[in-house]
């Protein structure tokens, strides 16, 4: 039961539905029928019935607290935008290990590469790919090309040769 796969509930959302719970209990619905009507366990139906009612209201966090705080993730946007070479790395690029780096040696803390990639993402930056062009390209003899020497370089089927014999065919 609890949440839906992939759906979360603010602190304000987990409050309201605690008392939605409480209200139904008080109401005379059985504990089974308030969990499934509300999409929770019975456990926990059961935890909050015996709870006194200023206790519902507080909501405890999920989980463990994070190692990198909201103004940590603000410092650690501002270095990466700043760029490698700012953070004493020989080129302009950005890798995960590089990331990793930076977090041990400004923050202190060390995240598996998996995080690194996710922490990247909630801080808006996305993978990126090298065109591969050549900077002395010039657009507008590729298209000339394209339409006037391409179709002769073309493969084209063959004209009216005879298929190769096979040897494990009979004639």
């Amino acid at each position: 039961m609890g949440m839906p796969k992939g759906q979360k509930l603010d602190s304000a959302g987990l409050q309201a539905r605690r008392r939605e719970a409480r209200r139904l209990l008080d109401e005379g619905v059985t504990q089974a029928e308030v969990a499934g009507q509300l999409e929770i366990s019975r456990q926990s139906v059961s935890r909050w019935a015996q709870q006194p009612r200023r206790e519902l209201a507080k909501v405890r966090r999920q989980g463990r607290k994070p190692q990198l705080g909201e103004a940590a993730k603000a410092k650690l946007r501002t270095a990466l935008l700043a760029g490698p070479k700012a953070a004493g790395f020989a080129t302009e690029l950005w890798t995960v290990p590089r990331v990793r780096q930076v977090l041990v040696q400004r923050f202190g803390v060390r995240f598996s590469t998996v995080h690194v990639w996710r922490l990247l993402g909630q801080l808006g930056f996305s993978p990126q790919r090298t065109v591969g062009r050549a900077r002395e390209r010039d657009e507008a003899k590729i298209a000339g090309w394209k339409p006037r020497d391409w179709p002769r370089l073309e493969k084209k089927p063959a004209g009216s040769v005879a298929p190769p014999s096979s040897s494990t065919k009979a004639d």
